[in-house]
């Protein structure tokens, strides 16, 4: 299925997509992800929690301490690093990584490209991964 997440939910009928990071910093993620991709902060419990909002994506970001069994945070964030992430498509993948490199984000490699487009992986303070993704043509 393929969703336009810049589309407001009103014209769509189609409700909020929620993915949770787990960060060490709360307000050092909200700063990060209003300043960086344009979200908007909706939920604001720091230190422990908040959500911020572009379209139809709300990221919610927890405190990894607030995991309640010992070892969960580091459990969760090794596998999330590895393979999960939040995925951008942009129109023009060299601007915005210019763009963000020049604001010091940390990307984890260079921009590759194959038969269905362009790709590169940032990081947000917490070393979540971020993928942005231009199409082939």
């Amino acid at each position: 299925m393929t969703c336009d997440l810049a589309a407001p939910p009103e014209k769509t009928g189609v409700d909020l997509v929620s993915v949770r990071y787990m960060v060490n910093d709360v307000q050092e993620a909200i700063e990060f992800y209003t300043r960086h991709f344009d979200f908007e902060l909706r939920t604001n419990a720091v230190p422990a929690f908040a959500g911020v909002v572009r379209g139809r994506l709300r990221l919610l970001v927890a405190r990894a301490r607030q995991l309640r069994r010992p070892g969960d945070a580091r459990r969760v964030q090794t596998r999330a690093r590895r393979l999960n992430r939040i995925h951008f498509v942009v129109a023009d993948i060299q601007s915005e990584v210019e763009r963000l490199r020049s604001a010091g984000v940390q990307f984890r490699n260079e921009i590759v490209t194959g038969p269905g487009g362009s790709q590169i992986l940032l990081e947000d303070p917490s070393g979540n991964p971020i993928e942005l993704f231009q199409r082939a043509g």
